[in-house]
Formats: structure tokens, sequence, C-alpha cells
């Protein structure tokens, strides 16, 4: 659809123009697709040409791939990931696969003809009359389906990359499409029982009114102007409590404390559940947020450097409640990394930060540390050096810039 709509607005001579703004460019290709039945023919021969490699589709196809990880890498720069265009293995390197993995199907007996299709019936989906629901693998045009391309995925992942464990992150409206498509690859072989494969799915975000979000006039909040204006509403705190910070040091502050509030406001929900979107709440230096999170890291970090001495072998003595609580909840740590991975529920993880700099706290107020003396000041500071560690531990594994000082 797209490359017809390429093709059709170079004649036009405003290409490049909408090619800047890939989301308009996307909307009005759609209207031209459901409005002209034309277009769409044309649209769908482009994708069977595609798939089969024409290197002319696929030379105006890479336009779109080269403009969409150019915004991608803008937003893992943004976000501090790590992600580079060598670790992206997108949908069209599966192409010359494709016809291979039908005709293995074929040979497999998993294949049906239906309607001109190739269909793959599971006995293990029923539909509403009760009958083995089928899953289109090749239309009858000679297109492939965005399942064929993901069955294709997996048996590259375990023919190639030998992995063990592979991980779907997307939206939990899509569970059916992945439950068939994890049992297409084990009918296939393509899959072994050892070979885990998960969809982890989430929820949606919504505004304040308890929709979906979205911008003032309904339209898509892109991430990278989202997160744009938390680094601009976090300056804005920021200045507003320290105002004779220099503007270097104000924006630091506010990358680390925006970014990581968006971030952390996604990661502390319950994947599977809705949440509520609101700048204030995720903004705010108390409750369960990044910027407590990162304000109680400084906390701790204070005490190190109006302390002359620090022994880092120095033996942990348990004497008041508030240090066992606290020396308690550091233990389980392990534990709680363990629960994340296990399920893949990271709000486990920001629940667990959160207890910590809250524990930390009331061991604070209660259990002198600076002006104690002896052992119990060293222990006292063994237990804050490994508060430390711990929330900066944490913070980084959830993508979470820490600072010395705020």
């Amino acid at each position: 659809m797209l490359v017809a709509y390429l093709v059709e607005t170079r004649h036009a001579g405003d290409a490049d123009l909408q090619l800047s703004d890939l989301e308009t460019f996307y909307r009005n290709a759609k209207i031209r697709f459901d409005e002209s039945e034309d277009f769409a023919n044309t649209a769908r021969d482009y994708v069977v040409k595609l798939q089969g490699g024409d290197e002319e589709v696929l030379k105006l196809w890479r336009q779109f791939v080269d403009v969409s990880l150019k915004h991608c890498e803008d937003v893992y720069e943004k976000l501090n990931v790590g992600l580079k265009r060598e670790h992206v293995r997108g949908e069209s390197s599966y192409n010359d696969d494709l016809p291979v993995i039908v005709q293995e199907l074929r040979e497999k007996g998993l294949l049906t003809e239906d309607d001109g299709a190739q269909v793959v019936f599971l006995d293990e989906f029923r539909t509403q009359e009760d009958k083995p629901m089928g899953v289109i693998v090749q239309k009858k045009d000679g297109g492939f389906i965005y399942t064929t391309t993901d069955i294709g995925a997996v048996r590259y992942r375990h023919r190639e990359l030998k992995l063990d464990r592979v991980i779907y992150v997307v939206d939990a409206r899509q569970s059916q499409h992945f439950a068939q498509m994890f049992t297409i690859c084990r009918k296939a072989g393509f899959a072994p029982e050892a070979m885990k494969l998960e969809h982890v799915g989430f929820g949606v975000m919504m505004g304040d009114d308890g929709k979906p979000f979205k911008t003032r006039s309904g339209g898509t909040v892109k991430l990278i102007e989202l997160l744009n204006e938390a680094e601009e509403r976090a300056y804005a705190l920021v200045s507003e409590k320290n105002p004779d910070l220099s503007d270097a040091q104000k924006r630091e502050i506010a990358n680390a404390v925006g970014i990581g509030a968006v971030k952390y406001a996604d990661l502390s929900k319950n994947r599977m559940s809705d949440y509520i979107f609101n700048w204030d709440t995720m903004l705010a230096f108390e409750g369960n947020t990044a910027p407590y999170l990162q304000y109680a890291y400084t906390r701790v970090q204070s005490v190190f450097r109006k302390a002359e001495d620090y022994d880092a072998n120095a033996r942990i003595v348990i004497t008041e409640p508030a240090e066992k609580q606290l020396a308690a909840a550091l233990a389980q740590f392990e534990d709680t990394l363990n629960s994340v991975v296990e399920g893949c529920y990271p709000h486990y993880l920001s629940l667990y930060l959160y207890q910590i700099a809250t524990l930390f706290s009331r061991f604070y107020e209660a259990c002198p540390i600076l002006k104690s003396e002896g052992e119990v000041r060293a222990s006292r500071l063994q237990l804050a050096a490994l508060t430390a560690k711990t929330l900066r531990t944490g913070l980084d594994l959830l993508g979470i810039k820490v600072l010395e000082s705020m």
C-alpha cells in the first residue's frame, strides 16, 4: 500500500514532502486503499512483488525503511537504549524463506487449500460452529501474511540463532495470533518443546478521561514528542526547586528525571492492566515514581559525601528494628530479579525498589548514621552502601539513570 502510494505521489511531485511525515503518508495511503479498488489491487500486486524480491519495488520500499529506522534511532537515543541498525532484522529478511516454509508445511501434511488460499487448520482452536480454526499462511494471490513471516522468524531463531527463549512484547489483543503461530511452529518442528515461545502482552495507556491516550485533536501521540515534553516539564520543576543550578545541570537532571518518569510510569504497572497517563503523578517526587527513587539514591549518596571514612568490608550488625527491616529487604533482591525474569513482570522490580527506598527513609530517620560511632556507624554505612548499590542496579535494569545529586 505504501509503495503504491509512493509511486502515485511521485507522479504528483510531492512524495518527498509526504515522506517527511510517515504517519500522514500512511493515513493518506490508507484512505486511497479504502476508496479505490484499482489502487487496492495495485497495492496487493506490490506486496507480492516485494515478497518475491522485485528489485524496483525493494528499492522503493527501502526508502520507508531508512526513514523509519532513522526515526527509531532518534527515539532509542532519547531513551538511552543501545539498539543499532545492525541489531534489526526486518520482515523482509525472511522473504526468501516464505515459499520454503509453505512447502515444508505442505510436506508435513499441515496445509489445506481453501478458496485458493493455503491454510493450516488447528484443532486446538475452535470456531463458534466448533470447527477447527484456519490460519492463512499464503493468500490466493500468492502473497504471504505476517503470520507466515512470524513463523519464518521462529524457524530462523531456532535453526540459526539456537535460542532457548523468545519473548514477544506485543499488545495483549494479539494473544490469539501468537498462540496459533506458536502452535503451527510446534507442529511443523520449527520450534522444539525445549524452546520457550512467550507472548508478553500489555494493556493500554489511557488518558484522564479513561479512553486510549490521544492528542487533544484525537490523533496518535508520538513517543518522541512525549519524551520531549517530559524533559521540558522536568526542566521546569528542576528550575523551580533549584534556580541556582547552571542551565547545563538543569538539563542533565531534567533528562534523567523526565525520561525516567515516563519509563517508570509504564514499567511500574502490571503490564496486563490498563493505566491512566498523568503528568503530575509520574513527575512527583513522592510516591512510587522514578523521581522519588532517583532522589532516594541521591540522599544515600549525600551520606557518603559527608562521611570522612567508610570501611567497605565492615561487618553488618543489626540492633534496631529499622535496620533489620532494611537488611531483610536488601537480601530479597536476587529473588525479586528471578521473579521478574520468570514472569516478565518488571513491576515486581519497581515495587521492590520503592520498598527499599521507603525502608531506607525509615532507617535514616530512626538510626543516625554519621552521628553513631564505632562498629554501629560502620555497619549503618554498609547498609547505606548496599541500599545505593541496589537502587542503582535496579534502576539501571529498568533503563533509568541515577544522579549523584539533584
